[in-house]
């Protein structure tokens, strides 16, 4: 029995690598704004777990001075904490939030990480003493309604 080869190549044709790239680039096209709204949530989330170590340095400050105020730097009320990293994620080379004490007050204080590099435009976060948590979710520059919590 005898075998007889074709001259013919066994590759594929430049219509069927067309129709896979083309394939490829709709899945990359759908799938990359998905995956890159999930990296942002994920900051925001590590933004938010920083904050609540803030207010638990906050509280311990109020515990040793009977007061809030003076957590700043060289004892300042406003501003990057003398008394936390004034950055986020807190594990992180690369930081996606500053924070910072936006107020305060003896009995009160408001707690704000602001968005910087790839993160702007994600709205700053707020966590009060009150334990409100605020969201700037449009980024406007203010709370609006519907703003007064931390949910998408």
């Amino acid at each position: 029995m005898m075998l007889v080869h074709s001259d013919q190549s066994r590759g594929f044709s430049l219509v069927e690598l067309m129709a896979v790239i083309a394939v490829i680039s709709l899945l990359l096209i759908v799938a990359y704004p998905s995956y890159q709204g999930y990296v942002k949530d994920n900051r925001r989330t590590e933004a938010q777990s920083a904050l609540s170590g803030f207010a638990a340095a906050m509280e311990r400050h109020f515990s040793n001075n009977n007061t809030y105020l003076g957590a700043g730097p060289s004892g300042a009320d406003t501003g990057a904490p003398a008394i936390y990293p004034d950055e986020a994620p807190l594990d992180s080379q690369t930081k996606y939030y500053d924070l910072t004490i936006h107020a305060a007050t003896i009995s009160t204080y408001t707690l704000r990480a602001t968005p910087k590099g790839t993160q702007v435009g994600d709205g700053f976060l707020e966590l009060l003493s009150t334990t409100q948590r605020r969201w700037d979710k449009n980024d406007d520059g203010t709370i609006g309604v519907g703003e007064y919590d931390w949910q998408k």
